[in-house]
């Protein structure tokens, strides 16, 4: 008899940043998406921010 392989857990939350013009804006795959911002770095706060929230 074959084993299954166990089903691997869904992410329920993955950040990616996005560039337009001078701008950076931090989406998740949830829905949720933070202000654009000048700085990246802000943008990755706003999504660790979205992280931690989550949970």
């Amino acid at each position: 008899m074959s084993e299954a392989a166990p089903a691997r857990p869904r992410a329920e939350h993955s950040i990616s940043t996005s560039e337009r013009g001078s701008f950076c804006t931090a989406r998740c795959i949830c829905g949720w998406y933070g202000p654009a911002r000048r700085a990246r770095s802000l943008a990755r706060e706003d999504a660790d921010t979205h992280l931690a929230s989550a949970g």
